[in-house]
């Protein structure tokens, strides 16, 4: 039997995988609101992602099953949310799991009373738990409901408090003790065997690792470059890296970064590619170049609209055939040992120990998943190759691999596109651009901030969080604003276009006006023009993606900075010392943040550049390390604070400044580069 509810109408991806399901699904709105108060039921809110594995499973297990629809329909308003789409409302009840069990994911279920309130939640369920959960919670709803609404209230003033800050009366100077404090612990955790954390699973965490290369750059910490090393190296080799393809997966749930949950998201690879060339930059490694290339190639392929934006995901879960039942996770992307003998034909010996085909690669089903573990030269040299012959001779088998893989069925493409996610693929194509000079990187680059720019900007000034199939929906969030300011900053650094700048400035503007918090001195995630939730929360600490808030505070101090506005730099100040008492009991959590106290506690050099070559020069600077810098230029006159009076016809000079003092003018890049120096 067909069944056919409210999501229907819905454009998100993950939302129409359930416009079928038996459960009587709403999405999050006034309708679905209004229902539970009216009929005065309990609210069901299941939060989830299209490329999400365990959402699927609990999806199949429960709510395609009849029965288990009938208590969710008989008892509870059933609200479907796509986590991608609202992170406002998947910040709020995840917190509350969070606070409920110590520990959160997706599928992520939560119970609430008819207002919205929480007082039970959790993430994946087998059926005959979940059923036996809902008639508990239905019985002690209609025999203890005073003591239920009692809990949620505290619940509820928890959540507000979780993610709040005081503001703080300090003005003490910033320490560089903090930022030494803050790694030391950090350290501890390390695994020096494969990189990253001493534990599973692993995530890429990008921002970490940026952070701790511009922190082992200025700190001159050898140690710390051999483990970042480590880490983007095994990361690279690993599993988790589709050597065929290109691209990263979400994570690796073990410690050798070799079993990844397959989905691919657009937030990771775009933070990547960025990594991995400022990576180059710093240690010429050309597995980090090939890296940043195969990468893009990846997202053109499978994740471009075709028009310059870029889609949000790929599945974890694909099947072997057109015939199949059922998905499997990751088939798409595993080998049969046989299949992989056929490929390499009398090659095979080279290519299973280029990929350590064996008891190292085994997975499920006797299946394999491709990895390294070792350079192409010590591979080369134990099998009497030179290094090219090796890499010719790889290379041919992944062309062939790879074709063989396109035939099977592929895995599910979320394509709604998201503004924040495609902003932040602008800052990782700029710094690629940066460390390259590859004009490809750029037109990419531009391509995304003109779509955001003419389709998701309104005329009002905000900007819309999704797009898909020629619409534009929901009101945007504070990310979408600091990513997309971050991107055009990127593109000013790049260009020295003052458009990128103007937008910028206007849309910090906006953001100061709807999202600033004047009691705290922090930004709310919603916009004041957004609907109510139960709390308006305040996202501060770093994750898979940087915090919208430690993005706005860098945000503020590198515009401050460009447009000489200390305003913009007394509030990123502000946000800085709010977080600060935070920072060393947890670095992870707050590597961007680190990075902006290293611009406070380091030399932040302004790198200005005045004349008709100003374009060359600034190439030439940007293929060097310089975490600890700022780009502005013109071809003539301008009027840039920074770039006021530096124009002297007929020459392109370099100016190297901090604090507004400059050191003498230079044209020759080598000079200017030795004035950037580290202390």
């Amino acid at each position: 039997m067909l069944h056919t509810n409210e999501l229907v109408h819905e454009t998100s991806p993950y939302l129409l995988q359930h416009a079928h399901n038996p459960v009587e699904w709403y999405p999050w709105g006034e309708k679905a609101l209004r229902k539970a108060k009216d009929e005065d039921k309990l609210i069901l809110i299941s939060v989830g992602y299209s490329a999400c594995h365990w959402c699927h499973v609990m999806a199949h297990e429960s709510f395609e099953d009849e029965e288990v629809a009938s208590i969710m329909n008989q008892h509870f308003v059933n609200i479907k949310i796509d986590r991608e789409e609202r992170p406002d409302i998947d910040q709020v009840y995840m917190t509350a799991v969070q606070l409920m069990t110590q520990r959160g994911g997706w599928p992520l279920n939560c119970i609430a009373l008819p207002d919205g309130r929480p007082f039970f939640g959790g993430t994946y369920f087998p059926k005959h738990q979940w059923k036996d959960i809902l008639l508990k919670i239905v019985e002690e709803y209609q025999k203890n409901r005073p003591a239920l609404e009692e809990y949620a209230h505290k619940l509820t003033e928890g959540i507000a408090q979780s993610e709040m800050i005081v503001k703080s009366s300090d003005t003490s100077e910033f320490s560089v003790e903090t930022l030494d404090e803050m790694v030391t612990k950090w350290r501890k955790s390390f695994d020096p065997t494969w990189g990253g954390p001493d534990r599973a699973p692993k995530f890429p965490l990008p921002n970490n690792y940026e952070f701790l290369m511009h922190y082992a750059f200025l700190r001159n910490d050898s140690k710390l470059d051999e483990h970042l090393r480590l880490t983007l190296t095994k990361m690279a080799y690993g599993g988790i890296y589709d050597h065929l393809g290109g691209g990263f997966a979400r994570y690796s749930t073990d410690k050798e970064w070799k079993v990844p949950h397959f989905e691919k998201m657009l937030y990771d690879n775009a933070q990547l590619i960025g990594l991995y060339a400022q990576a180059y930059t710093r240690f010429r490694d050309p597995l980090f170049k090939n890296v940043v290339y195969q990468t893009v190639d990846f997202l053109d392929r499978e994740l471009s609209d075709g028009n310059g934006v870029y889609y949000s995901a790929l599945d974890a879960d694909s099947k072997e055939n057109e015939e199949s039942k059922e998905a499997e996770e990751g088939l798409f992307y595993i080998w049969k040992e046989a299949d992989l003998q056929r490929i390499a034909g009398k090659d095979y010996n080279l290519i299973a120990d280029y990929y350590n085909i064996g008891n190292k690669t085994r997975w499920e089903h006797g299946r394999h998943i491709i990895m390294r573990f070792e350079d192409e030269g010590t591979v080369a040299l134990r099998n009497n190759l030179a290094v090219e012959e090796l890499k010719e001779k790889v290379s041919r088998f992944n062309e062939n691999a790879f074709n063989e893989r396109a035939s099977r069925p592929r895995p599910g493409l979320d394509d709604k596109s998201l503004t924040s996610w495609n902003a932040l693929l602008i800052s990782g194509l700029a710094k690629a651009y940066k460390a390259f000079h590859d004009p490809t990187f750029l037109k990419k680059a531009e391509a995304i901030a003109e779509f955001i720019l003419e389709k998701q900007l309104q005329k009002d000034g905000s900007l819309r969080h999704s797009f898909k199939k020629g619409r534009s929906t929901i009101n945007g969030y504070l990310e979408d604003y600091t990513f997309t300011i971050e991107g055009l900053l990127a593109l000013y650094e790049v260009t020295f276009d003052e458009k990128w700048l103007d937008r910028s400035k206007e849309l910090i503007d906006y953001s100061i006006d709807h999202f600033f918090d004047q009691n705290t001195g922090m930004f709310y995630f919603t916009s004041d023009l957004d609907p109510d939730l139960i709390t308006r929360t305040q996202e501060l600490s770093d994750n898979v993606i940087p915090a919208s808030n430690s993005s706005m505070a860098k945000n503020l101090f590198r515009i401050g900075h460009l447009l000489d506005s200390d305003d913009y730099l007394r509030k990123s100040e502000q946000m800085l010392r709010n977080i600060i008492p935070q920072m060393p009991s947890y670095g992870p959590g707050y590597s961007n943040w680190g990075m902006l106290l290293m611009y406070h506690t380091f030399p932040y050099f302004e790198i200005a550049i005045s004349g008709k070559e100003m374009d060359e020069k600034r190439a030439q600077m940007g293929k060097f390390y310089l975490p600890n810098s700022l780009y502005l230029g013109a071809p003539s006159h301008s009027d840039l604070p920074l770039l006021e009076n530096k124009y002297v016809d007929g020459q392109t000079l370099i100016y190297v400044c901090v604090n507004k003092s400059c050191q003498l003018p230079t044209s020759n890049v080598q000079e200017a580069l030795k004035q950037v120096r580290k202390p």
